[in-house]
């Protein structure tokens, strides 16, 4: 049985993962030992015969501040785990080993998370940050508490979105676009008008609700709910979204470079004095 660190695997009922991030200190940003620890209870909920539904939730007021951007060491850290893609490189220079680890834990793990074969429904309270989106947007339904709040300032940073770039099919092209050129937040309530978020209940009752809909869930055939979530996403992916994924991956990659060029790091120093009215706003 694996011993985790920075997150919790329970099983709360028949059928029923529970996956949760365990970093309340940090608002569960996600460093790497978190990220590859989250992939691998994800691939135990995938292979376990006996799970139907799993659901990922987060302890805390926070649901997930994002990426640990004071993550020291974090190419080397990367060499400490195996790797579950077939792009590497994070031992080489400039900008192959930033595209190499971003392609691995952010845009590669989510791709995978999101077409694992079980449904997954995200839990979600409080702030939600541009990673944090990373967490949510790859699970088939989300459930969020009225407080929760979803945000995206990676344009903040200099940089043009987050990696898992599923900004239009989540919101819709103009708000989307808001989302991002301002970084303003948008409310739990907004979410679910939007088509993002499937309910909105209050903070208290959201884990008695969020295991319900897994029951409910858990109780139809499980070969019929893997191939009807192979479909439903197969229909968005031939709308486009995997070249449009590919594309926006590169663009942020694109940024990186160039904030690297410009200021020697790999965001726009300017971004933590801006910050500070943003935050205001959410």
């Amino acid at each position: 049985m694996t011993a985790y660190e920075t997150i919790r695997y329970e099983e709360p009922d028949d059928r029923i993962a529970r996956i949760v991030l365990a970093r309340p200190e940090t608002r569960n940003a996600q460093d790497t030992a978190l990220l590859y620890e989250l992939n691998d209870a994800f691939d135990r909920a995938a292979q376990d015969d006996g799970i139907s539904v799993v659901i990922l939730a987060a302890e805390g007021p926070h649901f997930s501040s994002g990426h640990d951007l004071r993550e020291p060491e974090k190419y080397e850290v990367m060499t400490r785990h195996r790797t579950v893609g077939t792009w590497c490189g994070f031992t080489c220079g400039g900008a192959e080993r930033q595209m190499a680890r971003e392609k691995e834990i952010y845009l590669g793990f989510s791709e995978r998370w999101r077409n694992m074969p079980k449904p997954t429904i995200a839990e979600v309270q409080g702030k939600v940050v541009s990673g944090g989106l990373m967490l949510v947007w790859p699970c088939d339904l989300v459930v969020a508490s009225d407080d929760a709040v979803f945000a995206d300032n990676t344009v903040a940073m200099g940089i043009a979105g987050a990696e898992f770039f599923n900004h239009p099919y989540e919101l819709g092209v103009r708000k989307a676009k808001e989302m991002l050129f301002t970084s303003d937040s948008v409310s739990a309530a907004d979410a679910h008008r939007l088509g993002m978020v499937n309910h909105v209940v209050p903070r208290g009752e959201l884990s008695g609700f969020v295991l319900d809909l897994a029951r409910r869930i858990a109780e139809q055939p499980l070969f019929a709910l893997k191939l009807v979530k192979e479909a439903v996403n197969s229909a968005q992916d031939n709308q486009g979204r995997v070249n449009a994924m590919q594309t926006s991956f590169a663009l942020h990659q694109l940024c990186h470079s160039h904030n690297q060029q410009l200021y020697g790091q790999l965001i726009d120093p300017s971004f933590l004095e801006r910050q500070k009215d943003i935050a205001k706003r959410w």
